[in-house]
């Protein structure tokens, strides 16, 4: 044991040094690349410079820019090319010795005089032609700015308009909730490759979790669609997020420590040859010796590690890999002054073991008048849940409760996008190979005994193929983009039939001026069901699920955006989302569009895909982008959010909060000094009331309770709260 203290305190001092040494500098750096975001072919001697300073220079033979000798404050980086539409980069902060390295896309303007100056705001924001509304744009610095926020981009992410969060009994979880939409509904991608995972302690066949896993550091911005979503995406009904990672600095070797309440990180970048970077990072949490210490009943322990490099192979070909992974483990303790009640209910908890990963590589070439970008990638998520009745820990006799399940997915995809004068179209698919195992044991009652337990293991294939077109008409005032895709699996009882899963979408934004556009855009989405769903077995070893369709969404949106200046954006929205095909439970009739934001495992039962269900509303949104040490963000969005179960009556969800109102502020002042204030509000979320009778006669064998589904969602809570100013 004194050997391995010796060893890990000499690492950390020498980690500790070596980061002051190379932070020892009074200045910093701001280093990249400016490339076609159509055909990311380098651009020679774009003018890059620092708003309100003499900094600035001219991209070099390979497309890169490096400015020196920086004064350590927020800066906004601007970037000029003819014939292309100028960008700002708001809000970089600068430090002492380290380099912010960024990958900077410019878009080649119209012809038309009034689209070159509507498209220098809105490409500020993030708006693209396939999604012309429904989309926000978050730097790493807003992030990092965001009050309250500790660095996780999903608790960020909850500020944001039309974001909910789980403001019921698991209020500190990062569920994230879309216009009404369940957590599961949501997918995301770092750069380029799906990551099914975001979170720590995540539930299965859903999302959330307490903690984030994506280290901030490495983001350069996060794009949020909540609606309009390319053809090229599958399996998202409420969301898509894009997570852009930066690049490594190719100078030298450079790092940051951060020491938390809660976690202790370590995060290194640099060159590994002179054609490939590198960015590396490493995470651990001591809240479970803190909790220990003061006496608090959760044990939370976790680790996470995320990498990424950065090849070039020629002047056409980048290799990029990367990868994600996470170790978790949750038990509960009983404190030293506890109620019986307490005690009773802490000892029946489950403990939670879980660890996941996801690696890929993506290769993107130039090819005439394009990119073609090629991708495989692996995830897996091991899932173990243990209890045991009146805390006998790894007593057989005493267990109530085990699962052990494994998804795996390995995925390979291909994406074409060309250009033909104003016109734009692409095309691709993808293809995938799935296992899922799960072995479950759920002791029901012990008197008399009832259980269940059953073995479960799948492997099929999920394939998909999309296309679409966009175009500018009416001397650029009007963008029109068509595509559609159809997605099939070797599982399903119906899976090889395409049509069933053909899903067309349209988006249109028309400019009325320079500073008004109008937006709008109908789709059809689908959701292939989770495989906790597709793997469950009944008593006799079938599998029940077989005959499950696709879950189904439309999307109608459609709103009015005002862009009074470069970083100022005022958007009005109005939406209704047609849910179709949505699981219910045969054994107590329930939409699954009910469950998800607990730490259970969501699926492994029964269903009849005939639920429906629909949420409609609408929502405004007011942002400014860093000016003059000022940012700040203020959104409304009211809705309704209802599904029906095996009677076909719609009811309100349990994600039915009615009003979101949430609001940033943000002053930043001389030598790195800053204000935040943010709020929060959301009204109060549905719940269902316990049947006290048959809750009292299961509550000794099973630990829990028994929800009366014949008032599903009758009661609300209190409206949900939160100020913080830092």
């Amino acid at each position: 044991m004194f050997l391995k203290v010796t060893q890990s305190t000499s690492l950390f001092v020498l980690c500790f040094i070596s980061l002051v040494s190379l932070n020892a500098q009074n200045t910093g750096s701001i280093s990249g690349k400016v490339q076609d975001k159509n055909t990311q072919e380098l651009l020679i001697g774009a003018s890059v410079f620092l708003e309100g300073t003499n900094l600035g220079t001219l991209t070099d033979a390979e497309g890169r820019f490096s400015l020196k000798g920086i004064p350590p404050k927020s800066y906004n980086l601007k970037i000029q090319y003819v014939g292309y539409v100028t960008k700002t980069v708001f809000n970089i902060v600068v430090t002492t010795g380290n380099i912010q390295t960024f990958n900077i896309d410019l878009e080649p303007e119209s012809k038309s005089l009034n689209e070159v100056i509507v498209k220098t705001k809105t490409k500020n924001f993030g708006k693209k032609t396939e999604t012309p509304l429904s989309i926000q744009n978050l730097t790493a610095e807003e992030i990092k700015s965001n009050p309250g926020g500790n660095f996780d981009i999903s608790r960020v992410i909850q500020a944001l308009p039309g974001v909910g969060g789980n403001t019921g009994g698991a209020a500190f979880r990062n569920d994230i909730i879309i216009r009404g939409g369940a957590p599961n509904e949501n997918v995301f991608y770092l750069d380029g490759i799906e990551i099914p995972v975001i979170n720590h302690f995540s539930t299965q066949g859903s999302s959330g979790g307490p903690q984030g896993i994506l280290n901030v550091s490495f983001i350069q911005d996060v794009t949020l669609a909540s609606s309009s979503f390319g053809a090229g995406v599958d399996n998202a009904l409420s969301s898509v997020f894009t997570f852009k990672q930066k690049e490594g600095n190719k100078e030298r070797l450079q790092g940051n420590m951060r020491l938390s309440a809660s976690e202790f990180a370590l995060t290194f970048d640099g060159p590994i040859s002179k054609n490939t970077t590198f960015l590396a990072s490493a995470r651990r949490s001591y809240l479970q010796f803190l909790f220990t210490a003061i006496d608090l009943p959760i044990r939370p322990n976790y680790w996470d590690f995320q990498f990424k490099t950065t090849t070039k192979i020629n002047d056409k070909t980048t290799l990029t890999t990367l990868g994600v992974g996470a170790i978790d483990e949750f038990s509960f303790a009983v404190p030293k002054e506890s109620s019986p009640e307490k005690e009773f209910i802490l000892r029946n908890s489950p403990n939670i073991n879980q660890w996941n990963y996801t690696v890929g590589a993506i290769v993107k070439r130039r090819i005439s008048n394009g990119v073609m970008n090629i991708s495989a990638s692996r995830n897996m998520f091991n899932n173990r849940l243990d209890r045991w009745r009146e805390g006998k820990t790894n007593d057989e006799e005493f267990r109530a409760f085990q699962l052990n399940s494994q998804e795996i997915e390995n995925k390979f995809r291909l994406d074409v996008s060309k250009y033909i004068g104003t016109w734009k179209y692409s095309y691709g698919g993808m293809f995938q190979y799935v296992k899922y195992n799960n072995y479950t044991f759920n002791k029901i009652s012990v008197q008399p005994l009832i259980s269940f337990q059953y073995a479960s293991a799948i492997e099929f294939f999920k394939g998909g193929l999309f296309g679409e077109v966009s175009n500018r008409f009416l001397d650029g005032r009007l963008n029109l983009n068509l595509g559609v895709r159809s997605d099939v699996n070797t599982f399903t009882n119906t899976g090889l039939n395409p049509l069933r899963t053909l899903s067309p979408r349209m988006s249109a934004s028309y400019a009325l001026t320079e500073k008004w556009s109008l937006n709008a855009t109908a789709g059809r989405y689908y959701k292939i069901p989770i495989y906790t769903l597709l793997g469950f077995r009944d008593n006799t070893g079938n599998f029940v699920n077989k005959n499950n369709e696709y879950i189904g969404s439309d999307h109608y949106v459609a709103g009015i955006e005002y862009l009074p200046a470069a970083a100022t954006r005022i958007t009005f929205e109005t939406f209704y989302k047609n849910y179709f095909n949505y699981p219910v439970s045969l054994s107590n009739g329930i939409s699954l569009a009910n469950q998800g934001a607990d730490f259970n495992v969501l699926g492994n039962e029964a269903v009849a895909s005939n639920g429906r269900g629909r949420s409609y509303g609408f929502e405004v949104f007011f942002q400014q982008k860093l000016t003059k040490n000022l940012f700040a963000t203020l959104s409304y969005t009211w809705f309704i959010s209802e599904f029906s179960g095996s009677n076909n009556v719609l009811v309100p969800s349990a994600w039915d909060t009615r009003s979101l109102i949430s609001a940033i502020f943000g002053y930043k002042f001389k030598r790195g000094w800053e204000v935040g204030l943010k709020y929060r509000y959301a009204g109060g979320s549905p719940y269902t009331p316990y049947d006290l009778v048959a809750s009292r006669a299961s509550y000794l064998t099973t630990g829990g309770g028994v929800l009366d589904f014949n008032q599903l969602n009758a009661l609300r809570l209190t409206p949900f709260s939160n100020l913080i100013f830092v």
